[in-house]
């Protein structure tokens, strides 16, 4: 089934940073940065076992166990089981270091097989607490936390977790499912396939303002050619493009900085806000089903809100394809 035609909105919400990413954050900031994704009319949300070890899955079930279950969209992923013992050593994550270091201390299975895929459901309902999930991801099966390894890995998956959710949406159980990840090439390694089809996936900091080329030149073509959608994940690139520092989960090189500085200034001299010109281009693209920038503060989650909204002139798009700012294949809105 078509995302398009699950996704109850273009904006939902990412609980990354309510698993501690970066930082501890309190439980009743977290619980109102959920609260207002809900006041603010988000019924999109999306979560992961990895995130925080289950802390965000838990954070976000307990404000949506005050909601009817049938007036949202709920999305998890499978590819880490969390386990009832404690992490006594520090945890691999690849490229991206501690960036749970805050979250709960629980040991991660990182394990994409049939039985983990069902027991990582399994795991996810229960801190959820919820009875169905709408969509289920398949996560990080690239080569930011693989290294060379990640072909292995996608194999893993390709045997067991994608079976068990193919069968899953057969059955009814879920409405659909997909990869969740940062790199483009496990898509496109899933999208050859001839069986199982996925429904759509979440591509997180690949299609945003700041890194789109390689999306563009094969990933997105190939993806619309087979009517699949995509999820855009991380469209303020980790966080530089909504004021923060990070970039790609760590601290943002020099010409990240400078780039940003440009689109920035050329932001300005339109009246335009960033966080509007970066959400409203990883829109515009006729894959993209919905975008889900993540919060930590309530506030954050209205400025989301306004920059969905805001209107951006068309000049604005021109003047920033002329500065080669983004691809000259990139879909812009307003058709400039």
């Amino acid at each position: 089934m078509s995302l398009k035609n699950i996704l109850p909105g273009r904006l939902g919400f990412g609980t990354a940073p309510l698993g501690n990413m970066f930082r501890a954050i309190p439980d009743d900031e977290a619980r109102a940065t959920v609260e207002a994704a809900w006041d603010h009319g988000i019924r999109y949300y999306d979560t992961a076992p990895f995130y925080g070890a289950g802390l965000a899955e838990e954070r976000l079930g307990e404000v949506l166990a005050g909601k009817p279950r049938d007036e949202y969209v709920l999305s998890t992923k499978v590819g880490r089981v969390i386990l009832d013992e404690h992490e006594t050593d520090v945890p691999d994550f690849g490229e991206k270091g501690g960036l749970f270091e805050h979250g709960n201390p629980n040991k991660i299975l990182h394990e994409w097989t049939a039985d983990a895929t069902e027991r990582s459901i399994e795991g996810s309902l229960k801190r959820l607490g919820v009875d169905r999930l709408d969509i289920v991801w398949v996560h990080d099966i690239a080569q930011d936390f693989h290294g060379d390894a990640w072909l292995g890995k996608f194999e893993e998956a390709r045997t067991g977790a994608f079976r068990v959710l193919s069968r899953l949406r057969d059955e009814g159980v879920i409405r659909a499912w997909g990869l969740g990840v940062n790199k483009t090439e496990p898509i496109e390694l899933t999208l050859a396939l001839d069986e199982p089809k996925p429904d759509g996936f979440l591509l997180a900091g690949r299609y945003t303002l700041l890194d789109h080329e390689h999306a563009l030149s094969r990933l997105l073509p190939m993806a619309q050619e087979q009517g699949v959608d995509m999820v855009v994940g991380g469209p303020y690139s980790s966080g530089i493009l909504a004021g923060g520092t990070h970039f790609e989960y760590q601290q943002a090189p020099a010409e990240i900085i400078e780039r940003v500085g440009k689109l920035k200034t050329l932001a300005e001299k339109h009246g335009v806000g960033i966080k509007a010109a970066a959400l409203q281009f990883s829109l515009a693209h006729p894959a993209s089903a919905a975008v889900i920038p993540g919060a930590t503060r309530p506030s954050r989650i209205a400025e989301d809100t306004a920059a969905l909204n805001e209107t951006v002139p068309a000049a604005f798009w021109t003047d920033l394809r002329a500065a080669g700012l983004v691809s000259p294949a990139a879909p812009l809105p307003n058709n400039a």
